[in-house]
């Protein structure tokens, strides 16, 4: 089921081109531009020391708990948290397959906070919703998974249950939204209940939202002005947790999305699906990766770990029939090679993905053929972060606390490890030669030539 309000000029015209292209400065959502992983401009450090510190610019202090990553726009780092009322957030990392949700959490403040790129000075910090979680969530996750988005005038940030905020880049709240409650949880038990994940998109006017639930999932579009809802389309499918994608097709675009049924596109100024590929990964968390012509969209939970290469611009149902790797929208297909968790990222010619266990496997971009499969670091390790790029390095956050650095090309070579001296869940933002990652308690950004003592952000309002 579809339904979608009067659209105006602006949003109609966002159909026709990507809306939103920044400069190299700047990474306005989940993996930047588009969700595609790279930066514009000049590459971060290879080299660098968290914990001594070298080549660190600032190290600013983070309260609470979240997985949701930083966001660049001008002069201003932009995050989200979620901070308890008391105690300590329970957080289980590493290697595990227990499907456990964290019971009797205390009530939160969900927070949203700006930084001053330059020192990591806050410069302003609003609370948008207080009081206890309306869902539960895993023991890997927190109440603050969704990455914030902004267009330069706004910024959204979406809480899951605790609904959906725009503010201007000052602070001002210009308009919030109550979602209904997001439970995303197993598919198998709905008892398990595991947080809501997927981020906010901006196109045009309007703010993009996926959320794969249990039981009632949509795709929806809201006003950016007001926060009026657009349109709603009604989706057949279990909990996920991956990000949707804007991304080029003939004349227009297409809003793409991942799926445990079916891989999905749609008309963004609609709603209306055009597309669809059959899945069979019944966990989906990837966000889909448009480069060069294809969309990327790995899975690698079971029965079928996919990894798919999609041709955007088709219409009704593209899926392959029994056998087949391949037909004249799926430009290729393996039924074994999907990762879990990471994103996949496209450098040049190759598509990159990363398992859980730190395996990373480099293929041909444009046929699949696999190039290499390597252990980073020859160790590997838990890994839940997507990799990001700039230039011809591809930086790897590891949830034991080390970003491996590895160059892109055909050919496995690690340039180097760097120690933070945190837990990394969440995934780094790249803005002009700087890397902002995200530790357990600390936003750092990591440049060349830092000062001797960098400055230390505090996490008061201002």
């Amino acid at each position: 089921m579809r339904t979608f309000a009067a659209l105006g000029p602006a949003v109609l015209s966002a159909s026709i081109a990507l809306a939103g292209e920044t400069g190299p400065g700047s990474w306005p959502s989940f993996r930047g531009e588009r969700g595609s992983g790279l930066a514009a401009g000049p590459a971060p450090p290879i080299q660098w020391d968290g914990v001594k510190p070298v080549n660190v610019r600032w190290k600013a202090a983070v309260p609470g708990l979240a997985h949701s990553s930083p966001i660049v726009w001008g002069d201003r780092v932009f995050l989200t948290t979620a901070v308890p009322r008391e105690g300590e957030p329970y957080l289980r990392t590493g290697l595990y397959g227990d499907v456990d949700s964290v019971e009797g959490e205390p009530p939160q403040a969900w927070r949203v906070l700006a930084l001053d790129r330059r020192t990591g000075a806050v410069l302003w910090e609003r609370t948008a919703h207080e009081g206890p979680p309306k869902a539960r969530r895993h023991m890997k996750a927190t109440h603050a998974n969704s990455t914030p988005a902004t267009d330069g005038k706004r910024l959204v940030a979406l809480f899951g249950s605790e609904g959906l905020y725009c503010y201007d880049l000052h602070g001002k709240l210009l308009w919030k939204r109550d979602l209904g409650v997001l439970d995303a949880g197993w598919f198998f038990n709905s008892a398990y209940a595991w947080g809501f994940g997927s981020s906010p998109i901006i196109h045009g006017d309007l703010v993009i939202v996926q959320a794969d639930v249990d039981g009632g999932s949509f795709l929806a579009a809201l006003s950016l002005n007001d926060g009026r809802e657009v349109w709603r389309t009604s989706r057949e499918e279990i909990p996920s947790w991956g990000t949707p994608t804007i991304v080029p097709a003939g004349d227009g675009v297409e809003l793409v999305t991942n799926g445990s049924r079916y891989l999905r596109g749609y008309h963004p100024a609609t709603g209306a699906e055009l597309w669809k590929v059959a899945n069979k990964s019944e966990i989906t968390v990837a966000t889909p990766v448009y480069a060069d012509g294809l969309v990327f969209i790995s899975n690698g939970y079971r029965p079928v770990p996919s990894l798919h290469a999609i041709r955007p611009g088709g219409r009704g149902d593209l899926s392959l029939k029994e056998g087949e790797a391949r037909n004249d929208r799926v430009a290729w297909y393996l039924d074994r090679g999907g990762t879990y968790l990471p994103t996949p990222i496209v450098v040049g010619e190759h598509l990159y993905t990363l398992a859980n266990q730190g395996v990373l496997t480099c293929y041909r971009a444009a046929t699949g053929e696999k190039m290499y499969q390597e252990r980073l670091g020859g160790k590997g390790g838990s890994f839940s972060a997507s990799p990001v790029a700039a230039g011809d390095r591809i930086y790897l956050p590891s949830e034991e606390g080390d970003v491996f650095v590895v160059k892109a090309g055909a050919k496995y070579e690690l340039l180097a490890t760097n120690p933070m001296g945190e837990v990394m869940i969440a995934t780094p933002a790249i803005a002009d030669g700087t890397l902002f990652v995200r530790t357990r308690g600390h936003l750092v950004a990591i440049a060349e030539a830092a000062a001797a003592e960098p400055a230390e952000g505090k996490a008061g309002a201002r």
